[in-house]
């Protein structure tokens, strides 16, 4: 802004000419403050919701960008300049075979033959012989789900012998499979369903009810809510306690959270946000682990006591909440920050100059050089970071330093983040092990964020604690490739007879990736 030259007035006028600059430069941050969150909230409604570089920067915008400045220019040395943005030509995929599409299903074959009678030759009379067969035509089957009742009928025995040399009957009774819920219609199948069409199909339980009563069974919601509540806590908190104990013993863990409402929580109203945390196994670890875990507040004490005993290499945002665990190392989320960069963005056609752009550059190019780094196993990643990444990282820092954002908008916000997580975001050069974002964690609470939006709300605490176990079981099956029903099923069915209470170890034959779970809990390959 211009400034007026105050020579020769009086200081009441000077004074009244400075507060009428300071007003005006504070309106014009808080109306480019205004017209970021309006160029935000379009980019939501109708916006490209990818974060690919190809939908942010394309075309005639990417040969805009201008990356050279003096900063850069004094470790040109080490690390070079951000490539621009070249978008590679459109390939069609080939289309899938209807062999490929239904490689794992069961095939029935459907012979299409004469009938005896019709054998004879119409030319001649003559008896007709089987020259061959060819197949006509694919097609897929499905048989719907059927609903029985299981009556199980207990035969007793008797000892003649007994009762005829000292007239006391000896009576034995044939053994019965243990209940999934005592004095209940529920079935390891029942429950397994239940579950797995609300955490796996996202169907609320409402819906549930009304495909039973087609099915010409009358179950209400609180019924099916009772059977994963009763079957959560007796049978698969007990997994959810041994799988978080191998979980801590893990070098890097990856963390995030997100709200959840509970109607009935004890000193909060309604409409009060609760959270569901998640913990999960990193990158490297061939045994994953997804546990989730319901607290009534986003404070870090939860994460603190969750974590308690772990001392590796702790993968979160930049929540504040998580500096109270102690003795981790705190590692950044480059794609938090990449996203802090695509919003400060200006229009396309405004790209040339733009430091938000060059920012974003950084980070696109450091996401390149992991996609290369993948195959490589942990030190050698390590290797290659300190050589490739590392270079990248310096002339990131160097061009921070002479970026001047204006106060209060996207562009000063992304800077503030970089600098405040300038130690967590730099962490991944430590180790091969830590991954560059936290995006694990992300899409490990996905589902539940997808089946939040059908349910909407959680009755009690009783019911999101539930949910929180159940979510865990079924994302830890997903990660171990097990095909989750047929593992519930398993789960149901064979651990109310195991007297894991007594010994704890039998639990270790439960878990997702134990040699001894059947055959039937794999997916098919």
């Amino acid at each position: 802004m211009e400034t007026i030259d105050k020579t020769g007035l009086s200081p009441d006028v000077t004074a009244y000419i400075t507060r009428l600059e300071a007003q005006v430069e504070e309106q014009s941050v808080r109306i480019d403050r205004l017209m970021d969150i309006l160029a935000k909230f379009q980019k939501t409604m109708y916006g490209q919701s990818s974060e690919k570089s190809k939908y942010v920067i394309a075309g005639e915008d990417a040969d805009q960008l201008s990356l050279f400045n003096e900063a850069e220019a004094e470790v040109r040395s080490k690390a070079p300049e951000p490539d621009k943005v070249s978008i590679a030509g459109y390939t069609r995929k080939a289309k899938r075979t209807k062999e490929e599409l239904a490689a794992n299903v069961p095939v029935v074959e459907i012979l299409c033959e004469l009938d005896k009678e019709t054998l004879a030759c119409a030319e001649c009379g003559g008896s007709m012989r089987d020259l061959g067969k060819e197949t006509v035509r694919e097609e897929l089957e499905i048989i719907p789900a059927q609903v029985r009742l299981l009556r199980y009928v207990r035969h007793s025995y008797v000892c003649e012998c007994c009762e005829k040399e000292t007239g006391e009957a000896t009576i034995v009774k044939a053994p019965t499979p243990a209940p999934v819920i005592k004095r209940s219609l529920a079935s390891a199948s029942t429950v397994a369903h239940v579950m797995y069409q609300k955490y796996v199909n996202a169907m609320p339980l409402y819906r549930q009810e009304k495909d039973w009563a087609h099915q010409g069974v009358a179950l209400s919601r609180a019924t099916l809510a009772n059977w994963i509540i009763r079957s959560a806590i007796d049978w698969l908190m007990p997994l959810w306690e041994t799988m978080k104990a191998h979980l801590l013993a893990q070098p890097v863990v990856h963390a995030d959270e997100s709200v959840i409402q509970v109607l009935k929580e004890a000193g909060k109203k309604p409409t009060s946000e609760s959270r569901m945390w998640v913990y999960c196994s990193g990158q490297a670890e061939t045994k994953p682990v997804v546990l989730f875990e319901y607290q009534p507040s986003r404070s870090g004490e939860h994460a603190r006591r969750f974590l308690d005993g772990f001392h590796g290499y702790l993968q979160t945002d930049g929540y504040g909440g998580y500096d109270k665990v102690p003795k981790v190392t705190r590692c950044g989320c480059w794609a938090h920050l990449r996203r802090k960069y695509q919003e400060a963005m200006p229009r396309k056609e405004s790209l040339e100059g733009s430091a938000a752009a060059v920012g974003f550059e950084y980070c696109n190019q450091l996401f390149s050089i992991e996609r290369e780094l993948e195959p490589l196993s942990p030190e050698e990643r390590k290797n290659q970071r300190q050589e490739r990444s590392k270079p990248v990282l310096e002339a990131y820092w160097s061009w921070l330093e002479t970026v001047n954002a204006l106060k209060g908008s996207k562009l000063a916000e992304a800077i503030t983040y970089s600098v405040h997580q300038r130690a967590s975001l730099s962490s991944f050069l430590e180790d091969g092990r830590i991954a560059l974002s936290n995006n694990r964690a992300e899409n490990a609470i996905r589902p539940f964020v997808i089946g939040r939006k059908g349910w909407l709300f959680a009755d009690t605490t009783k019911g999101a604690n539930a949910s929180a176990v159940v979510y865990s079981i079924v994302e830890t099956a997903k990660a171990n490739q097990l095909n989750v029903y047929m593992y519930l099923v398993h789960i149901l069915s064979k651990l109310p007879a195991t007297d894991f209470t007594a010994n704890p170890s039998l639990l270790e034959d439960f878990m997702p990736w134990s040699e001894k779970l059947p055959t039937y809990c794999r997916n098919a390959k």
